[in-house]
């Protein structure tokens, strides 16, 4: 019973993420559409609480359910044997950090210039160049596809690392285009508009 509750839960986490994480991308994309700056600032807000309030809460549940699994079920460091769950437990252990810096970091700077820039009524340099930064936006274009092969690992379970180096590679390779691709599409400071 303690297993099928724990695998309840790790999923529940993996659901929480993906959607919060979708949610965050899909208003991030509209925040880089949007030139008035009300409307922005309504997306800021939304990626904060779709951050916050769905992302946040799943990676601290698939953080307990995982290591209450590990510990129980995978003979707690014996798990170091099994490629597929050193995979997850790596990719997992990265997005936490990266995710509870740069990205959320970036995210709490945005909506503070953002809140600032309401207040002087136009969008700021500050926040124009925040907009522009090209590291914020590759980490949190990696979150979406390093989250399928996290989800890919513990499905497949592969016994050798090929397919962690694969998804790896072609996670990277997506952020990389998504990066370059989004800001030609939507260019986020003045002088790239003017182009």
């Amino acid at each position: 019973m303690t297993y099928t509750l724990l695998k309840f839960a790790h999923v529940s986490g993996a659901i929480l993420i993906g959607g919060g994480l979708i949610a965050v991308w899909f208003c991030d994309l509209r925040s880089r559409q949007l030139r008035e700056l009300t409307r922005f600032s309504e997306a800021v807000r939304n990626i904060a609480v779709f951050y916050d309030g769905v992302v946040v809460p799943g990676a601290i549940l698939l953080l307990i359910s995982g290591s209450w699994l590990i510990v129980e079920f995978f003979a707690g460091w014996d798990f170091i044997k099994v490629p597929w769950l050193v995979g997850m437990m790596a990719l997992f252990a990265f997005e936490f950090i990266e995710g509870n810096t740069i990205t959320r970091l970036y995210f709490m700077r945005l909506r503070r210039l953002t809140d600032e820039a309401m207040k002087s009524g136009t969008f700021t340099p500050q926040l124009e160049r925040a907009r522009a930064e090209n590291l914020a936006t590759f980490t949190h274009f990696l979150d979406l596809p390093l989250l399928f092969l996290i989800v890919a690992l513990g499905v497949i379970k592969p016994e050798t690392w090929t397919l962690f180096i694969a998804g790896l590679v072609a996670a990277v390779l997506i952020a990389s285009i998504l990066t370059i691709y989004i800001k030609s599409l939507y260019p986020w400071s003045n002088e790239d508009r003017q182009r």
